[in-house]
């Protein structure tokens, strides 16, 4: 599991004080692109190459509302990888109090930007993401 720590800033709450719930979609995407950046990969340089892989499926449950200037950690965990797509869970929690806030999961494929069709990374790259989620690893 990667953990991925941020601070809710006001531009992310409503009048409330309250995270809208659509940010709990970019938090995911947040600690999705630190976790494959700890793990190694360069995602300028898969974008160079032509690859880039957008999300096919979403999901979000929401448990508890986070508030303005709370820190939460996002517990990123890889449930599959292949060479087409990547599924990534995660886990909001408040640091404070230690209650899950919201819960997700995404899809994504690897795709041509050129072409949109679905391209097949190479093996040595998902092996490298299988190897890191082997070990515990925290970010910041």
């Amino acid at each position: 599991m990667f953990t991925y720590k941020r601070r809710v800033n006001f531009y992310d709450t409503d009048l409330m004080g309250v995270v809208h719930h659509a940010n709990y979609i970019r938090y995911f995407e947040e600690a999705r692109v630190e976790y494959l950046r700890a793990a190694g990969w360069d995602l300028t340089e898969l974008m160079n190459k032509g690859i880039v892989f957008p999300i096919v499926e979403v999901e979000a449950k929401y448990k508890e509302s986070a508030r303005y200037d709370e820190i939460i950690l996002i517990h990123t965990c890889m449930r599959n990888v292949d060479r087409v797509k990547l599924e990534i869970e995660y886990e909001a929690v408040s640091e404070k109090t230690g209650h899950i806030l919201a819960t997700g999961r995404t899809v994504n494929t690897f795709t041509d930007t050129k072409t949109g069709r679905i391209v097949r990374l190479p093996k040595e790259k998902v092996a490298g993401l299988v190897e890191f989620t082997k070990g515990d690893r925290n970010g910041q």
